[in-house]
């Protein structure tokens, strides 16, 4: 039986590891660059009263969504560098949680953690167009999962991750 998904914790469905083909690079892409445009349309008319709104209760507010797709990609950048410069990296783990509770996440502009994900997801793009058959089967170590994760998986899992909490600040307003 399939796993029922909470709609406004999963408005698209979880990520998908898919056999990485040509096609799923360029829906990754597509995906990589749309998250930002969708991320800054849906913030941009929002009150300070409203960037404090959370889809479901006891989740993150808008303004920690916003700060953590900045730390995240910027987080994923780094393991991908080190993937394609070093074989098989472990990866630094880090509390998505406590970061979210950190100070810079309550007062921080938005424009700043916004041009961060719009940069990172630009640098992103331009990168995965020239990456080889070879540098998508590079690896990294998550030692807190305890897996290998391949580019090739990472890519599908960060295309995914901006336009979901995308989705998740568009389902606030539905």
């Amino acid at each position: 039986m399939a796993e029922e998904l909470d709609p406004k914790t999963y408005p698209i469905g979880k990520a998908q590891n898919l056999e990485f083909t040509k096609d799923v690079l360029y829906q990754s892409i597509l995906m990589i660059e749309s998250a930002p445009v969708r991320l800054r349309q849906r913030i941009a008319t929002l009150n300070e009263e409203e960037l404090e709104l959370t889809y479901r209760e006891g989740s993150w507010t808008i303004r920690q969504i916003v700060h953590h797709l900045a730390d995240s990609h910027m987080n994923m950048w780094i393991r991908f560098k080190h993937s394609l410069t070093t074989d098989n990296p472990t990866i630094l783990p880090y509390n998505q949680n406590v970061w979210a509770d950190s100070a810079d996440y309550k007062s921080a502009p938005l424009e700043s953690s916004l041009l961060i994900f719009e940069g990172i997801q630009a640098r992103f793009s331009n990168l995965l167009k020239h990456m080889s058959e070879s540098d998508f089967k590079r690896t990294y170590t998550h030692p807190e999962y305890k897996k290998v994760f391949t580019l090739a998986e990472a890519t599908q899992l960060y295309a995914w991750h901006g336009l979901h909490h995308a989705a998740q600040i568009e389902g606030i307003f539905k």
